[in-house]
């Protein structure tokens, strides 16, 4: 002690070292939190409110479509997950009814969701999960199956055919897209 008791100490203005690097780490850490938190925001609210964009998809040529005949195609998409994109694999039931008229079913059962085949004896199409059977033009005949064949959005252009791939909502007498 000096013995000064009316001494007072310098009050210490302006920015410290110690506050500037403070200020500077929450800067950064509210950065990095509303940069990682997008994801998770865009979740929570959705994208749902924004109707979904057909996406074109190549599946054939027309000579490769015979007529009257339905065919199942296979064709490669891209599929986006959240960040993740990969390729998906996918298949049809393509009907050619004239040049410029097609059909494309989706290759699910709108019954219970499995994969049916064209029975080519019978003339239909027929579910192997709980025997549904349809039409050539997607109209049940027998069977659970609520509702007809869900058939895609075609289109042809430059002699090729050009589909866009959808699921629906399977067990329920509406055409429901998912």
């Amino acid at each position: 002690m000096n013995g000064c008791t009316n001494c007072e100490q310098p009050v210490k203005t302006g920015t410290t070292r110690r506050r500037f690097l403070v200020v500077m780490i929450a800067i950064a850490a509210s950065m990095l939190g509303l940069i990682l938190g997008i994801p998770f925001i865009r979740s929570v609210i959705g994208t749902g409110s924004a109707p979904k964009k057909d996406i074109w998809v190549k599946v054939a040529d027309l000579p490769s479509i015979p007529f009257g005949e339905p065919v199942r195609l296979n064709f490669v998409q891209d599929e986006q997950d959240a960040f993740i994109k990969q390729p998906a694999l996918h298949s049809v039931w393509v009907i050619r009814h004239s040049q410029e008229e097609m059909t494309a079913y989706s290759p699910i059962c709108p019954h219970a969701g499995c994969y049916y085949n064209w029975s080519a004896q019978l003339r239909r199409f027929a579910c192997p999960c709980h025997a549904s059977v349809f039409e050539i033009n997607g109209l049940v005949v027998s069977g659970p199956a609520p509702r007809p064949l869900d058939t895609l959005p075609v289109k042809i252009e430059s002699g090729s055919l050009f589909l866009a791939w959808k699921r629906f909502r399977s067990g329920v007498a509406e055409k429901i897209e998912l």
